[in-house]
């Protein structure tokens, strides 16, 4: 009986899934059904990630680095691993990183030997973004590039998570996203300060240009409800009328120090 309730619920939240994206792929605009993790991947991070002889700190990629052991290999970089847990560095697949550094990014200091640094999914989950971007900009060279990507405090879904107790809030994300369970999202999020507007500011007050930023106002945790699904949908085009890049459900931001 309870395999079947389960089965159940797996075909209805199916169901609203692809109603949603049915939905997005009508009715909204392109610019608004972009995948910020992927474009992240695919359009801000690529040009910069390719390059060859470089040294690079994944920041905050624990166990799942952003750089392949096999392409680390064919680009000849040095890939350095930072991260406030150390199992999680060292259970990163073999050959991952030349060198790991257990530190509290908020209160790391850099040698400033970084071409290139990659935050993909965790400033989210540090309590004060004013010290990692002390970090980020002690870390970097002159000419070094970030390239980070974050949720946005503004999201709905953000809210949402800071008002929630961690011990239940784990429980329903990984009851209807099991996937998740092997990623960030089950970390304590604080977004501290984790807006367009507020990076662009920290970035300013450390010494580094943004060179590119990039909103995206689409996020797949309202995809289960069809019904709310829409209400946010219609939220999103007013707020983002408002706010304008400030509305954005999660960004990617590139700083190159001065």
């Amino acid at each position: 009986m309870k395999i079947q309730l389960q089965t159940l619920f797996r075909k209805f939240l199916r169901g609203n899934i692809v109603a949603s994206r049915w939905f997005d792929n009508v009715f909204m605009p392109e610019y608004f059904i972009i995948q910020g993790n992927q474009a992240f991947q695919d359009n801000v991070a690529a040009p910069y990630i390719m390059q060859k002889d470089i040294v690079i700190y994944d920041m905050g990629g624990g166990s799942r680095p952003y750089v392949s052991p096999e392409m680390k290999i064919k680009n000849n970089q040095t890939i350095i691993g930072l991260d406030i847990d150390k199992d999680e560095l060292e259970s990163a697949p073999q050959g991952s990183y030349d060198k790991i550094i257990t530190a509290d990014l908020t209160q790391y200091v850099g040698a400033g030997d970084a071409d290139l640094i990659i935050c993909q999914a965790a400033l989210e989950h540090v309590p004060d973004n004013e010290g990692s971007f002390c970090a980020i900009a002690s870390t970097l060279k002159s000419g070094g590039v970030a390239c980070i990507f974050t949720p946005s405090r503004n999201a709905i879904f953000a809210r949402l998570n800071m008002m929630l107790p961690q011990s239940i809030k784990q429980k329903i994300l990984f009851a209807v996203f099991p996937h998740k369970a092997k990623g960030h999202d089950g970390f304590k999020a604080y977004y501290d300060q984790c807006t367009p507007r507020e990076f662009r500011e920290l970035a300013e007050e450390n010494k580094m240009d943004v060179i590119q930023l990039e909103p995206y106002f689409k996020s797949s945790y309202f995809e289960i409800c069809f019904p709310l699904y829409i209400i946010w949908r219609l939220w999103i085009i007013g707020f983002k009328i408002i706010a304008g890049e400030n509305a954005a459900e999660t960004f990617s931001i590139v700083l190159k120090k001065r």
